[in-house]
């Protein structure tokens, strides 16, 4: 007979594996499970967790854990999955040798994780629950899946994630275009806002999850269209001890270590280090990143935790923002678009300088996090944390001229710019999160409230590149595009003429505080009734001092967010739900560097979101997942022609949509990772004079589908396939270039040699299909990644 163990692979009942090794580790798993107070307040949901191993286990008697035994016996119980029950006192759990008492229950566990599969999550309401039960569209991405995958960017494993789409972020950053909103801010990190702008890497990653829809009441401004989470690994406790070697296509070379354990019955510790370093699909590109996550686990009581952790990181790489579009004679309109250029369907052409071009971040970051269960209904966390970003990025690439750095109709010639940027960053933010589980009456209540405090502070310094010729453009012939000569980057206060610069260089430095408080109630009225509402305060204050000019500016916005929800649940498993939310950014934008006369008076953008949903666990490891939603984006700044600097505030767009995703195992030897996304995103009043009413929205195709499968032959042998259609779009949203729909296809194949090693070859692109992934507006479009081999050993000790 064959199972699943903890880890997602498929184990024999027969051999060294289930003999010796696997049943210690499911004896550990089963008795962190026993221990959960929310698994024995639940038996439903403790029977689906045994069930969906797909083995057939040893009787248990289920018992109150002595090290969690309650000093008040009537109070509430902790619940999962929703079930109504109360909690009685039973008698203690003996402890044996044979069983010793785990540090703690693991990251796995806690969340049901098992494979592809989470069960629940904590980062869409600050308390874990079972998506089941969340009343928004979210997709939970769990490390075996970012594993199998094996991906190079935190951005490529959304491609599988309806209703998302890759922006290309100038080539210097992780960016994402969620539900028709383009956002380089909304990423977060344990839930703590991570916005700077860089490239991240996933080597510390326990899961990303990635929320659609307003989610102000979590996470406070901005976030309109979704946003991005990754949860870090932690010291759980759980003994780990792998290292891994990879290697492949552009001279890939990548190297890992992830190493931790409980230390003692208090403390538990853990270390992920990586170094990467390679060259790409692209002429003259190249990368070098690592970085290093020390992370402390105190337990000073059954009933305390303290996290503590520090990250050093580093990624150095080119900056390529693409290839421009192609001219055509007369003129390019949205009734007449055109198409990206590539100099003899050559895609790894470099439209850059290869000394020149560059983005380097540094990011060191701080977490401290208190959690304490006062064993009375009530739980509370309290987290900080203090992030030093160092950004600086500097590009040649397609820009200025006639024709805004197209290429011209004869194909002769297009133009290119240059400029340098510093966006350092500090952050410091403070989280006090409480839930209260209790009755009023017959009515079941989880309150969630709390506050957040924040400070910001940053610069935001460019410079423009001139050339030999004098100005800030230089002409190159569209089949020797790549830009080998010098260029001195000049600091313009003012707008001039003498170089060819019309608008002056940003030199701001800038403060933000931020205070929010928020409060949530999920009322359950009966078995099969819940009722969600909610509201966020935020106050956001703003200075901005213009070093050009010396003039500083401030601005104060009090945001109230709101959140509603109704949800009918018909069987234990299965949630049918209405939702309404609203968020709101700031005139100062989702990077808040400067301000203006112009943004003073302007109104926060608004995005108000209804969404009609239902999630059905089909069995206890497959989640189905389905939407509908209307997502209106209001107040977005218009640039007003008669006055240079000022905006009407009368922008607007609409996206309705449908998504559906299934997710987990179809049968204990296959996983599946499906997506379908139907987006219909479109502009409903001008932001420009040629965004116009009735256009798509950048980088949004009308029919996105994903799907990826994991079979297990044997319990060695596994194999993948993935397959990716995304529809047609356009580069911009004065749709005059448009991207055309395109198929791709990975695999992997897989070896679990033997308890120790573990090998994985990955193929992305398998057939090498030339295709256009993303862009930053009509002349930065990048193409998609050429065939990409890559090998890779772990060892586990």
């Amino acid at each position: 007979m064959n199972r699943i163990a903890a880890n997602g692979e498929l184990l024999s009942s027969a051999g060294r594996f289930s003999n010796h090794r696997v049943p210690g580790l499911t004896g550990v798993l089963l008795t962190a499970l026993m221990t959960s107070g929310a698994f024995l307040a639940s038996p439903q949901a403790f029977a689906q967790s045994a069930t969906g191993q797909g083995a057939t286990l040893p009787p248990v008697t289920v018992t109150a854990p002595a090290a969690q035994r309650s000093a008040n016996p009537s109070s509430p119980s902790r619940r999962s999955g929703g079930a109504r029950t109360r909690r009685t006192q039973t008698a203690r759990r003996p402890e044996t040798a044979a069983e010793p008492k785990p540090f703690a229950q693991s990251q796995d566990a806690r969340t049901g994780t098992v494979g592809y599969f989470a069960n629940s999550t904590a980062v869409a309401t600050k308390s874990n629950t079972a998506i089941v039960n969340i009343p928004q569209s979210l997709s939970v991405i769990t490390q075996q899946l970012i594993r199998d995958q094996n991906y190079q960017g935190l951005t490529d494993v959304t491609r599988y994630v309806p209703s998302v789409a890759v922006h290309q972020g100038e080539g210097n950053r992780d960016e994402l275009v969620i539900r028709g909103v383009d956002s380089s801010a909304n990423f977060f990190v344990n839930g703590f806002r991570d916005d700077v702008q860089y490239f991240r890497d996933m080597y510390n990653a326990q899961s990303i999850e990635v929320l659609k829809g307003p989610s102000a009441l979590t996470f406070g401004r901005g976030a309109g269209g979704g946003l991005l989470n990754r949860t870090l690994k932690e010291a759980d406790g759980t003994r780990i001890y792998e290292a891994t070697a990879q290697t492949g296509s552009w001279g890939d070379r990548r190297v890992t270590l992830d190493a931790g354990q409980a230390i003692n019955e208090n403390v538990a510790a853990r270390l992920n280090v990586f170094y990467e370093g390679s060259d790409a699909f692209r002429d003259f590109n190249h990368l070098e990143r690592y970085g290093i996550n020390p992370t402390v686990t105190l337990k000073p009581d059954d009933f305390t935790k303290v996290k503590l952790s520090y990250e050093y990181y580093h990624d150095g790489r080119t900056a390529d923002r693409g290839n421009p579009s192609q001219g055509l004679p007369g003129s390019v309109t949205r009734f007449n678009p055109t198409t990206p250029f590539a100099p003899n369907g050559n895609l790894q052409t470099f439209f850059g300088s290869p000394s020149l071009n560059t983005a380097q971040a540094t990011v060191q970051t701080g977490m401290a996090i208190v959690e304490h269960d006062f064993q009375n209904g009530l739980t509370a966390r309290n987290g900080t944390i203090a992030a030093d970003y160092q950004k600086f990025y500097q590009s040649v690439y397609p820009v200025n001229g006639a024709l805004a750095g197209a290429v011209n109709p004869a194909d002769t010639a297009f133009n290119l710019g240059a400029y340098q940027h510093t966006t350092n960053r500090d952050n410091v933010f403070n989280q006090t999160d409480f839930t209260y589980k209790g009755w009023t009456g017959p009515v079941f209540h989880t309150v969630g409230f709390g506050t957040e405090f924040g400070r910001q502070t940053g610069v935001d310094i460019r410079n423009t590149g001139v050339f030999p010729n004098g100005t800030n453009t230089i002409v190159q012939n569209p089949f020797a595009p790549t830009y080998f000569g010098p260029v001195t980057f000049v600091h313009h206060p003012s707008a001039v003429n003498a170089d060819g610069v019309t608008t002056p260089d940003s030199n701001s430095k800038y403060g933000l505080n931020i205070e929010s408080g928020y409060l949530r109630d999920t009322i359950e009225l009966s078995r099969f009734l819940q009722v969600i509402a909610g509201a966020r305060f935020d106050r956001f204050e703003m200075s901005a001092l213009d070093m050009n000019t010396n003039i500083n500016r401030n601005r104060t916005d009090n945001l109230v967010s709101p959140q509603a929800a109704l949800m009918v649940k018909p069987i234990e498993s299965m949630s049918i739900y209405t939702a309404y939310s609203i968020s709101y950014l700031p005139a100062s934008g989702d990077q808040f560097s400067a301000l203006t006369d112009g943004t003073l008076i302007l109104q926060p953008q608004k995005f108000e979101n209804t969404e009609v949903g239902m999630k059905w666990n089909i069995n206890p490891k497959l989640l189905f997942s389905t939407a509908i939603y209307n997502l209106n984006r209001t107040n977005q700044p218009i640039a007003d022609g008669n006055n240079p600097g000022f905006f009407f505030p009368s922008g607007s767009t609409l996206t309705r949509g449908f998504e559906a995703s299934l997710v987990g195992y179809v049968t204990d030897q296959w996983q599946s990772s499906l997506g379908y996304a139907y987006t219909d995103a479109k502009i409903t009043s001008a932001t420009s004079a040629t965004v116009v009413p009735g256009n798509r929205v950048q980088l949004v195709p009308y029919n996105q589908f994903a799907w990826w499968n994991k079979y297990q032959f044997t319990p060695m042998w596994a194999a993948a396939l993935g397959i990716i259609y995304f529809g047609d779009s356009f580069a911009s949203s004065d749709d005059t270039v448009r991207l055309p729909s395109f198929v791709r296809f990975d695999a992997g194949v897989y070896a679990t040699i033997d308890a120790n090693w573990r090998a994985q070859l990955t193929v992305e692109n398998i057939f090498n299909r030339g295709y256009w992934a993303s862009a930053d507006g009509n002349n930065n479009i990048s193409p998609g990644q050429g065939r990409t081999v890559r090998v890779q050993a772990s060892y586990r000790f």
